[in-house]
């Protein structure tokens, strides 16, 4: 049985972007980003002392939750410039660490986790699942759990695992509630429209009592608060939509997940090119002096 970590490396590179302050190479490219990916693969490795690393990216082109909802994630603004140049890099420091990495035309990497994980967990295999996206709640289960990265607003608070008994915490459900849960609030992130009026207290109170978004619809008549007797029933198509948006594919086809050795000397000399310095320092001390992954 081996520990994976499963990496949401769209999640994780933003988030690396927009924690680090502006820094650029002598030429103006921009390294910021870059910075804070390889420290935190780094310090994924050290925290958690993983068998196996994988990262998941959401390919560019339209996704299959975009054909059956055109507005799916349209409210977000465009990527930065600076850190679209950067992404290409993020991919490579990948590669060169010897990480198997997956990006698929028409899935988000989310689609990807889901398939992995469950592969993964079905092989005997733990898994953990290193994003701060609540949609992969859902895939919470014993021998599958989160790993929420430091909030930017607060880092000091650091990573913090959600399992089962985190997600009852959070929530007042079952990991297998959570798909029922956004479809009925809605996720503002990425655009899904959930059910006009039905916050987090209401939604769960109802799935608390009916279990699922179809238990609410057959019970609609007994809403409370008793305006959404009429309202739910309405919103129907809507409320459906959502369910179907906030769902994760769990049967991509995928090539199975297998770890490479660092490829400690291209690694380094990607880190050179990008004048980091610090960066190309931790590595000769982490893969030329003696460190295994």
């Amino acid at each position: 049985m081996a520990k994976w970590l499963l990496l949401d490396g769209s999640n994780l590179v933003y988030r690396s972007f927009y924690a680090i302050p502006e820094l650029t190479r002598a030429d103006g490219f921009p390294t910021n980003a870059l910075h804070g990916w390889i420290r935190t693969l780094w310090r994924l490795e050290d925290m958690e002392k993983p068998e196996g690393m994988a990262v998941f990216f959401d390919a560019k082109g339209k996704t299959e939750r975009e054909k059956i909802y055109p507005e799916y994630k349209a409210n977000r603004d465009e990527t930065p410039e600076s850190l679209s140049k950067q992404f290409p890099w993020t991919k490579k420091i990948v590669e060169a660490c010897g990480m198997p990495m997956r990006e698929q035309e028409g899935l988000e990497a989310d689609d990807l986790i889901a398939t992995a994980a469950l592969s993964l967990l079905e092989q005997g295999h733990t898994v953990k699942i290193v994003s701060a996206d609540k949609d992969l709640g859902q895939l919470i289960r014993p021998g599958i759990m989160q790993l929420l990265p430091p909030p930017t607003a607060n880092p000091r608070i650091g990573w913090r695992e959600l399992d089962e008994a985190g997600i009852f915490a959070k929530y007042g459900l079952q990991p297998n509630q959570i798909r029922d849960y956004l479809a009925l609030v809605g996720d503002t992130s990425d655009n899904v429209p959930g059910v006009q009026g039905v916050g987090p207290k209401t939604a769960t109170r109802w799935l608390q009592e009916w279990k699922s978004v179809e238990g609410v619809i057959e019970h609609a008549a007994e809403l409370k608060p008793a305006r959404f007797q009429e309202k739910l029933p309405a919103a129907l198509e809507q409320l459906r939509l959502s369910y179907e948006l906030v769902g994760l594919d769990c049967n991509a086809a995928m090539e199975p997940l297998e770890m490479k050795p660092c490829d400690a000397n291209e690694l380094i000399r990607m880190l050179e090119e990008l004048e980091m310095r610090t960066a190309v320092n931790d590595a000769e001390k982490r893969y030329r002096v003696g460190y295994l992954f």
